[in-house]
């Protein structure tokens, strides 16, 4: 019998010995005493591998736990499939018409079910019960590759017509599809080896639909905290609908429209849907006669700068005139900046802001005073005066966008009725298929990364380098004030990654193969693949996207 050749595997800078052959999970195995956290993928030279692979050549590797995101998308991602495995066998297929994962919603998934059952917390806990039974049982989660066209007619068959039409758009002859216990499914990313990897979960129903809550990166082993913005899931839940009624609530149908021609007449439809929303909040401005500064506040990338504009056309239609107010003037002078906990500049945080300032002159502008409003000299970091006067007559409104235009600590010498404050986010409701959701963040980090490209010369790479800390940003200084807008604007569009496809796709082939920032960007060509592109040409120059690709009437 041939002896195996040894395979050299460098972990932390020292080297072991393998025999050529041993699945990635015997090697994690021997160095899972190191963490906290079960590892559910190995990063071998820059590419992430699932356990069930083999060593075929030296190699270094990184284990990667849940504290990783790589490892907790995955773990997501398998806790779904183990999910559908138990609903389907507590209710049984034929009674499942379709089960929908629209949404991400406070570390759990908002899941919709329709089929011939009653969707109760009884039903839920059978459903919970089945996937710990599974969890404990560590059944095998089994990868294959198919033919195409198999797999086409597998999911077709199985009732997953959705499914069956995405595949249909692929260009590869083969796909991989995955099976527990029978149960074959598709997913776009990487699973666990085994049901016994998915530990920390829970079934709750919430308004129509339940939720599968689940672990954060930060703590893998517990359930994060489950306290749903009403309003953020309002306007999600609506945007669904609105997703539906233009036949292009995922992107099989998104494809098929674009297929067929029907691109453009989807883009004017989502733009006027769009634009009457915008319309509706001027109207209820308009309304509110006690109003004179209109807050908005969304995380990177949410378009805020072109919805500003947009929104003071429509002030104007109502009446109103509206002036821009630009908090960045307000920042305090460089010397007397906060510092974070690394030493850096915190420009993030309220304390970068002049709040006294600011409130001092939103109080005289309120009380029909003349103010000289400052300009911030970021080349100096440092506030300046030239002579930009202003006061409010009647009519007049102040249109303020900034991080922290939510927090009432920032505007807390302004009376409440004086304020009209409006949460602004890129919440796409569009999914790849029924069990592959595409989170927000995706949405956002392509738009951010073609605009850093074309308005500040920033590599794909140095964007996605940056990206985890604005993230710590949101979380700290915008999302827990979401709730306390007046109303939620949801800036995204059903066609917009099919629009941002032949701009941000040269950018990530760009990132360098031996660069920590590779394995994203490997992700989103991937997740790319699935969309046909559609041109510029058509989208107007009012739209919120020529923010991100140019050509916009607003010159921002």
């Amino acid at each position: 019998m041939e002896e195996k050749r040894m395979i050299k595997v460098t972990v932390d800078g020292a080297d072991h010995a393998y025999p050529s052959g041993t699945p990635y999970r015997a090697v994690a195995a021997d160095f899972q005493d190191r963490y906290p956290w079960d590892i559910l993928l190995v990063n071998r030279d820059g590419k992430l591998c699932e356990l069930h692979k083999t060593l075929d050549r030296d190699c270094s590797l990184k284990m990667v736990t849940a504290q990783d995101k790589p490892g907790i998308q995955t773990y997501e991602r398998s806790a779904v499939f183990l999910m559908l495995k138990a609903f389907y066998d507590v209710v049984g297929r034929e009674n499942v018409e379709r089960i929908s994962v629209e949404y991400s919603l406070s570390s759990a998934l908002f899941i919709l079910a329709r089929g011939n059952f009653t969707l109760d917390q009884a039903l839920l806990t059978r459903v919970e019960a089945r996937m710990r039974e599974l969890s404990a049982a560590a059944v095998p989660i089994e990868k294959r590759s198919v033919n195409t066209d198999d797999a086409i007619e597998l999911f077709r068959q199985a009732g997953l017509i959705h499914k069956a039409q995405l595949l249909s758009f692929r260009i590869n002859s083969r796909v991989n599809v995955y099976s527990l216990d029978g149960f074959v499914d598709y997913f776009y990313g990487y699973m666990v080896p085994d049901s016994s990897y998915i530990k920390c979960f829970g079934l709750e129903l919430f308004e129509n639909g339940f939720v599968l809550r689940l672990p954060t990166q930060r703590n893998p082993n517990q359930l994060g905290d489950f306290l749903p913005s009403r309003k953020v899931f309002r306007e999600l839940y609506a945007s669904t609908l609105r997703s539906e009624a233009l036949n292009a609530s995922n992107v099989a149908e998104l494809n098929t429209t674009i297929s067929q021609g029907g691109a453009t007449p989807l883009i004017l439809a989502h733009e006027a849907m769009m634009e009457k929303k915008i319309g509706d909040i001027a109207e209820e401005i308009a309304g509110r006669k006690d109003v004179r500064f209109v807050m908005i506040a969304g995380p990177s990338s949410s378009g805020k700068t072109t919805f500003s504009h947009r929104l003071s056309t429509q002030l104007r239609a109502c009446g109103l005139r509206p002036y821009p107010i630009a908090t960045d003037n307000y920042f305090k002078n460089r010397e007397d900046t906060p510092r974070d906990e690394n030493g850096n500049y915190d420009f993030e945080g309220l304390g970068a802001m002049d709040v006294e300032q600011f409130n001092q002159d939103c109080v005289r502008l309120l009380n029909g005073e003349t103010v000289e409003l400052p300009t911030f000299n970021f080349k100096k970091g440092a506030r300046e005066y030239n002579g930009n006067f202003l006061k409010l007559g009647d009519g007049d409104v102040l249109v303020i966008e900034g991080i922290h235009c939510l927090n009432d600590q920032f505007t807390h010498a302004l009376p409440k009725e004086s304020k009209y404050k409006i949460y602004i986010s890129c919440l796409t409701t569009l999914n790849i298929d029924d069990h592959n959701r595409i989170p927000t963040t995706d949405a956002r980090l392509l738009r951010r990364i073609e605009r850093d490209a074309r308005t500040r010369g920033y590599s794909a790479q140095a964007t996605i380098k940056m990206w985890p800390s604005v993230r710590r940003g949101e979380e700290n200084n915008i999302f827990p004030f979401q709730d306390s807008a007046d109303t939620v604007f949801n800036s995204a569009l059903i066609y917009e990654t099919a629009l941002l496809k032949p701009y941000v796709q040269p950018l990530l082939f760009g990132v360098p193969r031996d660069s920590e920032e590779y394995i994203e960007a490997k992700r989103l060509l991937k997740f790319l693949n699935y969309f046909l592109p559609i041109p510029a040409d058509n989208i107007p120059k009012t739209s919120l996207m020529r923010e991100f690709v140019g050509g916009g009437c607003y010159h921002v």
